[in-house]
């Protein structure tokens, strides 16, 4: 049996293509950005001396870590549903991703402000600066370093999972493969296409958090170690 390729088919509907892409990408960002601040805010939780905040904290990192994607994009679609909120499936999906990406971006800073030295703080304290120039000088910023090039993984993992908001008829890159294999009994040729458009923005992604490196990790930019 012969396997006949016929990709003009699908790449002359590459406008569709080119919209799944960029809505992806916006998740992504929407996400990152979001989870991001999640992330500083709940890893600063959940090394907190309040233990009900801690706990609060710690309860949000575990049950999004060990509950699928998949089921929270359900839980937050269906829930707010039932609330009688009506969303978008775009703003439902930029919900669940980021509320996914933020228990994870927790979990990351608070290892990355675990790693800087006891020393460090006790120099600062000696200092007599406030509490929240410690925060932001000597953990924040230097925790954040430390643990970038795995920050910068995550993001792009929650990029490529975005793919599951599919399900929920987000349209962004999947969901558009899924409808052009449907339509044109392509199916092969239409996801090594969009397997191809995902190692693009892969790329994408990557290059803009290692320019991002760059400027915001001085450190790094002498030693050339941006990600």
């Amino acid at each position: 049996m012969n396997l006949i390729l016929d990709f003009p088919a699908i790449l002359e509907r590459w406008p569709l293509f080119l919209d799944g892409a960029w809505l992806t990408l916006q998740l992504a960002l929407i996400a990152t950005l979001l989870g991001g601040v999640i992330g500083v805010v709940g890893a600063m939780g959940r090394r907190s001396s309040n233990a009900v905040l801690s706990r609060i904290c710690t309860i949000y990192v575990e049950g999004i870590r060990n509950t699928p994607l998949l089921v929270q994009i359900f839980l937050v679609y269906f829930g707010l549903a039932s609330l009688g909120l009506k969303f978008s499936a775009f703003t439902v999906a930029a919900a669940a991703l980021t509320i996914n990406v933020g228990a994870y971006t927790t979990e990351i800073i608070r290892a990355g402000f675990d790693a800087v030295p006891r020393g460090q703080i006790e120099a600062a304290e000696g200092l007599a600066l406030s509490r929240a120039q410690i925060y932001w000088n000597v953990i924040l910023w230097p925790g954040i370093e430390k643990v970038y090039p795995a920050l910068t993984s995550q993001f792009v993992l929650l990029m490529l999972a975005s793919s599951v908001t599919s399900q929920i008829s987000a349209e962004e890159l999947t969901a558009v493969a899924n409808y052009v294999q449907s339509d044109t009994y392509r199916a092969f040729e239409t996801y090594i296409l969009v397997a191809i458009v995902y190692v693009i923005l892969s790329l994408i992604m990557r290059a803009g958090f290692w320019a991002l490196g760059l400027v915001i990790f001085p450190r790094r930019r002498r030693l050339g170690t941006p990600l």
